[in-house]
């Protein structure tokens, strides 16, 4: 009898060990899904964002901004000429959103249906100049000092695919100097490379958006360039339609048009168009 009762008290030790460690088992099972579940929760969306190289300045601290507020997002900024920026999107390059200097490879864009006529619009506004070296004595004040035997070299972007090489060729064949200039000029991929070029002496003066001019330490603006002699610099923006992360992409759309972004970029000198 004493056997019998010891027989069952063990036997039912052992079905509570058993229940116990089942229990460890599925619940260990269960905060593992959970664990998964809150990763996948809290998974960064990594958005594209292909921009004009003079922007970078002021989209650096956009970004610093909007990730801070968003803490799910994070922004990857690929800079470059508009022109070029315009191709990599023709050839199926990831990007979300198309942020231009030049509102032909914005139309050209959308008349490919690549992005939709109604989620892009004109954003920012830009003045053209020519700056020289900081310590620069050369006196520059205008496009016809372009042709004085001491300025050897004159930066622009590549016509063909930097806006602002293009509005600075614009500018020059007003002026009548396009082929004078033809054996001083030195073309850049993008508009901060002729910036370069000129901050380190590779070149005596450069055709930059006064913006460029503003976040410069190591050059001058030596004239602005007069308006009415190229087409107005405007900065249009637009959603990807290829885009993997739509709803993501039109957020941060919409946050580039608020005031808050909008006293960011009237800060690093871009005008709001009215």
């Amino acid at each position: 009898m004493h056997k019998f009762i010891k027989s069952s008290t063990v036997f039912v030790l052992v079905i509570s060990i058993i229940l116990l460690l089942s229990g460890c088992v599925g619940s260990a099972g269960k905060n593992g899904s959970s664990s998964q579940t809150s990763s996948k929760t809290a998974e960064t969306i990594e958005l594209t964002i292909s921009a004009a190289a003079s922007l970078t300045d002021a989209l650096k601290e956009i970004q610093h901004s909007y990730e801070s507020t968003h803490t799910g997002i994070k922004l990857n900024f690929n800079f470059g000429g508009s022109g070029a920026l315009e191709k990599q999107i023709e050839q199926g390059a990831p990007s979300d959103l198309f942020l231009s200097a030049s509102t032909k490879n914005m139309k050209s864009l959308v008349d490919q249906q690549l992005i939709d006529t109604k989620k892009q619009k004109t954003w920012l506004t830009n003045e053209l100049v020519s700056v020289i070296p900081a310590d620069g004595t050369m006196n520059i004040a205008s496009v016809t000092d372009l042709t004085k035997k001491e300025v050897k070299k004159v930066a622009i972007g590549i016509p063909e695919s930097v806006p602002a090489g293009n509005y600075a060729q614009e500018a020059l064949m007003k002026a009548k100097l396009w082929d004078t200039l033809q054996s001083k000029l030195v073309q850049a991929k993008d508009v901060r490379q002729v910036l370069q070029y000129v901050e380190t002496g590779n070149a005596d003066v450069g055709f930059v958006y006064k913006t460029d001019a503003l976040t410069s330490q190591k050059a001058k603006i030596a004239f602005e360039v007069d308006p009415k002699t190229y087409s107005p610099v405007e900065y249009p923006i637009g959603i990807v339609k290829a885009s993997k992360h739509i709803q993501e992409a039109e957020d941060f759309y919409a946050y580039l048009q608020s005031q808050e972004s909008l006293n960011i970029m009237a800060k690093y000198g871009f005008t709001i168009p009215k």
